[in-house]
């Protein structure tokens, strides 16, 4: 992986965990070869899948976004129900 690379993304992403996460999964998909296994760059002579997965992002080909948790409908957690002890 070229580290000037790493560098960029790293600036487009934020958090260097989300980044190590997308590119492990998109490496995965790019050598799979189903369904997204193509670059979604144009020259990727020479590259391998983490550079080209790297390239993706800084070009903001490649993005995340957070899964948002649903809202529930009291603030308090419900009581938990207890079994009765045989005895």
């Amino acid at each position: 992986m070229n580290s000037e690379l790493t560098k960029k993304a790293l600036e487009k992403i934020g958090n260097p965990n989300i980044l190590v996460n997308l590119i492990s999964r998109r490496v995965r998909q790019l050598t799979s070869g189903g369904t997204g296994g193509r670059p979604l760059i144009a020259d990727t002579a020479g590259l391998g899948a983490a550079d080209i997965a790297l390239l993706e992002i800084i070009e903001g080909k490649l993005d995340w976004a957070p899964i948002e948790e649903p809202a529930e409908e009291s603030a308090e957690p419900s009581p938990k129900k207890r079994k009765k002890s045989a005895g």
